[in-house]
């Protein structure tokens, strides 16, 4: 299995759209931009934050997931998402969403871990 990149997800905020969430979006880029982070992508629920000079260093600051049930605590962008779900799923790991196709052009599932994260396990279409 092939890892493109893992990005912590911070969770920040307000999750249901209001001045506080977007505050907060607004308060995480000023900070982590000192630390040389730019807004890569920005969705309103979801933000993230990369290296310019190393893109797969990268943050990711979140309100709440706007499909998902629950806000995972982490993501990792593999190449086959749909193997590692296979794999995942033989080996008895407890899937809490998906695999699902998304509007943004990911395909992911959620998996708990040994100590109760939740991995947002991803593969761009």
């Amino acid at each position: 299995m092939s890892i493109r990149r893992v990005v912590p997800n911070i969770p920040v905020g307000a999750g249901d759209g209001t001045e506080a969430g977007a505050a907060a979006m607004r308060d995480n880029a000023a900070f982590y931009g000192l630390l040389g982070f730019e807004e890569v992508m920005n969705q309103g629920w979801i933000m993230t934050l990369a290296s310019p000079t190393r893109p797969t260093a990268q943050i990711s600051v979140m309100t709440a997931d706007r499909t998902g049930p629950v806000t995972p605590d982490l993501s990792v962008e593999v190449e086959d998402v749909d193997a590692v779900h296979a794999s995942l799923t033989g080996a008895g790991a407890e899937i809490v969403y998906g695999p699902h196709d998304e509007e943004w052009g990911v395909r992911r599932f959620f998996v708990r871990d040994p100590n109760g994260r939740v991995i947002n396990v991803l593969t761009h279409r």
